[in-house]
This record gives C-alpha cells, structure tokens and sequence, in this order.
C-alpha cells in the first residue's frame, strides 16, 4: 500500500484534508436549492462508501510495503473493527447535527463553531489516547487556543448579523446544532485510532487495520448507522416537514451526483488524514484537518455571501477570525517538528 514517509508529505496531505473537510459542505449547498439535506444526506454516505472502496484497491493495494486491503481485512481481530465502526456511528451523529447547522445557519456559522469545538476537544482526547513522542505539547496547545479565539469572533460575528438578513431563532437553533456537532465529533478520531496500528504502517501489528481498511470499515459504519440516525431525522427534522424515502427516489440523477461528491470529497481528506497520522502523529494530523472551518468560512463568506450586508465591525471580526485560525494552524505545524 502507498505509505507517507515524511513529515513534510505528511503535512501537505493534512492541509488537503483541511480543504476537503471545508469544501464538501458546498455541494450541501447546491443540492439545497431543491433537496433537503436529510435527502442529500444519503447520498452523501454513499460517495464516502464508494470512494473509500476505490481508494482501498489502488492506493490501498499496490507496493511492497504494508498489507494490501483485502489480506488486511481479513486479518482484522473484531476488536478494531469494533472500535473503527464506533468511531463512524459517533461521527455519523455529529455530522447529521452539523448538517442540519448549515442548512439553518449558513457554513460560515456552522463549520467555524462546530469544527472547531471539535478541534479543541479532539486534539485533547487524541493526545491523551494516542501521544506522540518528541511533539511540542505546548506549541500545540498555543495553536489550539488561538483556533478557539477564532471561534469566538466568529460566533460575535454571527451573532451582529442584523434581523433582517438571519431569522433571530433559526440561528439560535443553528449554532446550538453546531455546539453539540462539534463535541459528539470531538471523540470519533480517537476511537477509530484504537483499531490502526500508528506505530508501524509498513508491518502492522496482528488484528490492527491499515488507514485504508479503517477508512472503508468507517464509511461501511457510517452507511449502516445511517439506517437508523438519517431515518429518525427524516422523520422528525429539526426543521421542516418530515421527508420521506419516496421523495428520495424520486430524485433526479445530477442531484444524486452532486451529493455523492460531497461525500467523495470528505472520504479523500479523511483518508489522506489517516495515512498521514503516521508520521504527523494522531493529534497534530487530526488538529490540521480541522482547520476547515477557515475553508468554509471562506467559502462562505466570499462565495455564498452570507454575510452580505453586514456592517464594517462584522467583516473586521471575519478578518480577525483568518489571522488566527492561520497563526494557530502554523504553531501546529511546528509542533510537530
């Protein structure tokens, strides 16, 4: 299986990641024009599944270093299956909330706030789970703080957005799906983990799976959960009328396409991610992923303006809210170092 080597390499594909993770949500908000997002939501989880496979025989299967897929999911002890399919379940509940954030509040409100919750309390439950040696913890933490405060001004920002242009309520609902989005979220890196060997791609120890195998038992993980999480939701929408399997199907083609690269996008930043934990270690290449919300920002700020109209104090916060989420992605780079 292609291996990363590198620190460098390692760091580049987490920067990939970060633009994967910020930029799926964009096809959410095409299909929106007309398809609720529980609907593109399935769609979605099958682009993850059929990515993943297709990584998992090229990628996952050539070279003479580490277990090619199928050797190595056959080899697969229960246990880290186990953990890698509890870790999709968790994710899969965190993600339905935030994609029903963005639907009520915009990405640029939604990904900034649920993301980087998830950040902080990701990088926290990786490194006490998973420690890399020789890692500035310090260094690490300092960009994490300065991740946070660009939370906050994004929130202050959200929160100046006049009447007129945002529904007082509905953003209330939005940012409280995002809350609870990014601490769910927070524990799903860290459970699949548990199941990969970090330590060893090249010979992986005995019952532990490679990233590739991980990456396709989680989107296996995410789809089965689906049946139960999606369809609840479908029946009872945080907003909205109930939705139904009929309307799904009778969706047309390109609408299908749309949402399945949304998931094609977060399966190829989240497989880039895995393999990169390596030599990155799981709480830096987890922390540099999860500078997506500056991705979506952006996206939703200049692309989808959602935040037209609003007042100079408004985009100097969104400003301020870029300086810091790119300062405290640097200090996490050099921690790793």
């Amino acid at each position: 299986m292609f291996i990363v080597n590198s620190y460098s390499l390692a760091v580049v594909f987490c920067f990939i990641t970060m633009l994967c993770w910020g930029s799926w949500g964009n096809t959410q908000k095409l299909a929106a024009k007309s398809w609720r997002y529980e609907l593109f939501y399935w769609d979605y989880v099958i682009g993850m599944v059929l990515f993943s496979l297709l990584l998992a025989f090229t990628a996952g299967s050539i070279g003479s270093e580490g277990r090619p897929f199928l050797q190595d999911i056959g080899q697969a002890s229960w246990s880290s299956i186990g953990w890698v399919m509890l870790g999709a379940v968790v994710f899969n509940v965190s993600n339905i909330l935030l994609s029903a954030s963005t639907s009520i509040a915009g990405m640029a409100v939604a990904f900034p706030l649920g993301v980087g919750i998830a950040l902080v309390m990701g990088v926290l439950n990786n490194i006490l789970l998973h420690p890399t040696a020789g890692q500035n913890t310090t260094l690490l933490w300092v960009g994490v703080v300065l991740v946070v405060l660009a939370v906050v001004c994004n929130g202050v920002a959200s929160g100046k957005v006049s009447k007129e242009q945002r529904d007082p309520a509905q953003n209330r609902k939005g940012i409280i799906l995002a809350v609870l989005a990014g601490l769910i979220m927070s524990f799903f890196s860290a459970l699949v983990y548990n199941g990969v060997d970090l330590d060893n791609f090249a010979a992986p120890a005995a019952g532990k799976v490679t990233p590739y195998t991980a990456m396709v038992i989680f989107a296996l993980g995410v789809f089965l959960s689906n049946f139960v999480v999606n369809t609840i939701v479908m029946k009872k929408p945080f907003v909205g009328e109930p939705v139904t399997y009929g309307q799904y199907f009778a969706g047309n083609f390109k609408t299908h396409l749309v949402g399945m690269l949304g998931g094609a996008i977060w399966a190829l930043g989240t497989s880039l991610n895995y393999i990169s934990a390596g030599q990155a270690g799981a709480a830096v290449s987890y922390a540099l992923g999860q500078g997506a919300p500056m991705i979506a920002a952006i996206w939703g700020v200049f692309v989808w303006k959602e935040f037209k109209g609003a007042d100079k104090k408004v985009y100097g916060l969104l400003g301020l809210m870029f300086c810091l989420f790119i300062a405290g992605l640097a200090c996490v780079v050099v921690a790793g170092l």
